[in-house]
């Protein structure tokens, strides 16, 4: 929880206004413009429960401060909660199921408390993490600078803080300059000028009261500084660019205690790294982004020297002189960094005002100094470090969207490509989306719709359609993709090579195995052709031939080529190289495919260890390792050694990846697979509803894998004999797959298998008939006759025949025991 600010005004009505509110058991959401006092009051009306005389209806036996602007950081401070309150069940290394408990507890306990949500960012975000207060026993009292309808709905209260009453502006003048020991510098016949001439905004009296501290000017001589229209600040700082409506005095006063920066500040480093902050996500960026070797070698030439020939001679910059030049811009309040190491926030008009006193020649250097200094800072693995990843992906938009086109001459910075990757490594597809939408357009207006980067922006942005589930766009963008790279850079250009492998993917994708096949086999003569048989991309040519080898039934022939692929890699490459051991993956799934279950298993089992060693436990290829492991237990008959694992997957990619990631859906789904297989039906149903709700909020009603998770859920129903709701439900997968993929996907074809067994399993079996014949004639004119889905399906309908045949027989002949029936045919996905 904050301290209180130095001559904190109590605001009296709207404290009177948030107590009302409590009393009448509504939560509070104090809402209001950057520099307004949100949090000091929220600290203060926190403070004021805390202190009162502990009675059964006053006092507070728990306080909980957590800063807002994102769920990571309520699940910590909620886990840390349920961690010092010794919270049964609480397990720190689950933050996510330690704040759920603290959750329940605060709703159940009969302990007074109150939790101080401060700066709400995204109240769409908050969901489960909103405790309740209903018991009467607890409050919830949070500080936003939005007015969202919901914000207000619930039994929450909002109440907006706005400016100083003119009174509280004087009163914070004389108190704060008199705290200070400069009492003398307070002129109450002047308070007032300086109080209107600074809009009343607490922010700005904050500025304007350590300048008169700092300078030791008197408030005539500030007023006169401040109102000098001839003075330089009037042109760098003209009313057109407040776009806040704080007014020019705000600013102006911003820029003044710049100067005043300025004349405290040895190291002269101190105007231009504010400079740089200025272009930064206004709230936070790292600190260490001044401390990267770009920034410093930036710095030694920003900072002016003592003789203009000396530039080229100027000292190198030390960690030590950024370190006081950022302690010198706290202590003028132009910054605001809990620690020395914290991240750096500036209040967007503080930030404002700075840019607007960048010369413009200058601000192309500035920015890509910025943008460099963010990608040096990447983690290698954003699941290392999920919330610096996030933090850096904000501040590269905002840069972006600050200093454009700076980042896109002459070719587009790699920071804006990270972020489209970081996106989709983090599993933020629609965002994924959104953002390779803008950045194609900006390459096309900025460099041209036939440039290089303009076709690599769109390559990126197929790849996030195909993530995303839409499998079409993907398609379609990439046929343009390699019609524009064969056009501008020859059939025979890598880049061109590689939108013919993105393509035969995509084809893949759609279920045109034939169409991928034979585009992959090109690719791979091409590469063999221009780049050789052992370079990597030929190698990984090959490797994706025998993915479609094994799509198209060839299952022989995937696994030889599966098998010179491991050969080369291993030869090439090295043993331990990722895309060795991601042969010996693939090789291990074409030995599962032929029936060699001993062979997979083994060899899953040696992929596992060599990730484990290379790439370390919690690598996302080393979790995937994991999980076709326990596929390889399922196929060998190791039912609890496959479920085992299974757990296992699912806790490392919930602590690594997050709750929600797609991987993690991934890891849930095949969770509930195990349970069906060691006919734990009902933990298999509830697990599948679970998936299924949650495929739906993150990736979309109409994702590939949504689709899927409903026929999953359909097999559980029937496996826990709810026939007419697995029948129900398999009619929709049909028909969505039948919209969404269309009639001939191989995954149509399988919701068409499914849904005549629920015919089937109901009784109807002429349904059941009718449909497996079209399945049949559908699997032979589309994956050919002797794919092994075929040949299931050629099997699948003899039985149907069979069974038609015997309930015919039984129509004519004394009624059978229940001995005598067939059992129902299932054939789950």
């Amino acid at each position: 929880m904050p301290r209180l600010a130095a001559a904190f005004q109590p605001r009296t009505a709207i404290r009177d206004h948030a107590d009302g509110a409590r009393r009448d058991g509504r939560d509070v959401v104090l809402s209001g413009a950057g520099g307004v006092g949100k949090s000091q009051l929220a600290a203060a009306l926190a403070r004021q429960l805390r202190d009162q005389e502990h009675t059964a209806g006053a006092g507070l036996d728990v306080l909980v401060w957590a800063r807002a602007t994102g769920p990571d950081q309520i699940i910590t401070a909620y886990a840390e909660a349920a961690g010092q309150l010794h919270l049964s069940g609480a397990d720190q290394e689950d933050e996510g199921g330690a704040a759920r408990l603290f959750v329940r507890w605060l709703a159940a306990t009969r302990q007074r408390w109150l939790v101080v949500l401060d700066d709400l960012t995204d109240p769409g975000s908050l969901g489960e993490w909103w405790p309740d207060s209903g018991t009467g026993n607890g409050w919830v009292l949070a500080t936003t600078r939005r007015e969202d309808a919901q914000l207000s709905g619930q039994g929450r209260t909002l109440i907006r803080l706005g400016l100083y009453t003119r009174d509280e502006a004087s009163a914070y003048l004389h108190r704060r300059l008199t705290d200070a020991g400069h009492a003398h510098l307070h002129d109450p016949d002047r308070a007032d000028e300086l109080a209107d001439e600074l809009g009343d905004l607490p922010l700005a009296l904050g500025h304007a009261a350590a300048y008169l501290i700092n300078t030791r000017r008197t408030m005539p001589d500030y007023l006169i500084l401040l109102r000098d229209t001839s003075s330089r600040l009037s042109d760098l700082l003209p009313p057109s660019a407040d776009t806040e409506g704080y007014g020019r005095p705000v600013t102006t006063s911003l820029l003044l205690s710049l100067d005043a920066v300025d004349q405290a500040d040895t190291t002269h480093l101190a105007r231009p790294l504010l400079q740089l902050a200025s272009l930064m996500d206004p709230h936070g960026h790292p600190a260490t982004a001044w401390t990267t070797p770009v920034a410093l070698n930036y710095l030694r030439t920003a900072r002016p020297p003592r003789r203009r020939w000396l530039r080229r001679h100027q000292p190198a910059v030390t960690e030590d002189e950024v370190y006081s030049a950022l302690e010198c811009l706290r202590t003028y309040a132009l910054i605001t960094q809990d620690t020395a190491t914290a991240p750096i926030r500036l209040h967007a008009l503080t930030a404002r005002a700075v840019r607007e006193t960048i010369p413009s020649g200058t601000l192309p250097a500035m920015a890509l100094t910025a943008a460099d200094a963010i990608l040096s800072l990447w983690p290698r693995l954003d699941h290392e470090e999920r919330e610096m990843a996030a933090a850096l992906r904000a501040n590269a938009v905002h840069l972006d969207d600050l200093t454009r086109p700076a980042l896109w001459r002459t070719e587009t910075h790699l920071c804006v490509y990270r972020v489209s990757s970081s996106l989709m490594d983090a599993g933020l597809y629609q965002q994924a989306i959104e953002y390779g939408e803008r950045v194609a357009r900006y390459s096309s207006e900025i460099h041209g719709p036939g440039h290089p980067d303009t076709l690599s922006a769109r390559h990126d942005l197929a790849s996030s359609y195909s993530d995303a589930g839409r499998i079409q766009d993907a398609l379609d963008l990439r046929e343009r993709v390699l019609t524009d790279r064969e056009r501008i850079l020859g059939d025979d250009h890598p880049d061109t090579l590689s939108a013919r492998s993105n393509l035969a993917n995509s084809y893949s994708d759609a279920g045109r195995i034939q169409d991928a096949l034979d585009l992959r086999e090109r690719v791979l003569t091409d590469r063999e052709r221009i780049l050789g048989d052992d370079h990597p991309d030929t190698l990984s040519a090959r490797n994706n031939l025998a993915n479609s080898y094994s799509d198209a039934g060839r299952i022989q022939d995937a696994l030889d080529l599966g098998e010179r692929v491991l050969t080369d890699r291993e030869r090439v490459l090295g043993d331990d190289h990722p895309s060795t051991l991601s042969a010996r993956i693939n090789l291990a799934v074409s030995y599962s495919d032929a029936g060699r279950i001993q062979d997979a298993l083994d060899l899953g089992e040696r992929v596992l260890a060599n990730y484990e060693r290379v790439l370390g436990d919690d690598h996302p290829s080393t979790l995937t390792a994991r999980s076709n492991l326990a596929v390889s237990y399922s196929d060998a008959g190791r039912i609890q050694d496959a479920l085992d694992l299974r757990e296992r997957v699912l806790a490392d990619r919930e602590r690594i990846l997050g709750d929600d990631h797609p991987d993690t859906l991934s890891a849930r789904s095949n969770l509930a697979n195990s349970y069906s297989d060691a006919g734990r039906i009902q933990d298999a149903l509830d697990l599948r509803e679970r998936v299924l709700a949650d495929h739906e909020r993150v990736l979309g009603d109409d994702h590939p894998d949504t689709l899927s998770a409903r026929s999953n859920l359909a097999n559980s129903y029937s496996n826990a004999g709810r026939i007419q709701d697995a029948l129900d439900l398999r009619e929709r997968v049909l028909a969505d797959r039948e919209r969404v993929l269309g009639d001939d996907h191989p995954d149509t074809l399988t919701a068409r298998s499914n849904l005549a067994v629920s015919y089937n399993n109901a009784g109807r079996i002429q349904d059941a008939l009718d449909l497996r014949e079209r399945v049949l004639a559908d699997r032979e004119r589309v994956l050919g006759d002797d794919h092994p889905d075929t040949l299931t399906a050629r099997h699948s309908l003899a039985r149907a025949r069979d069974a038609a045949a015997a309930v015919q027989q039984l129509d004519t002949a004394t009624p059978p025991t229940a001995t005598d029936l067939q059992p129902p045919l299932n054939a789950p996905e």
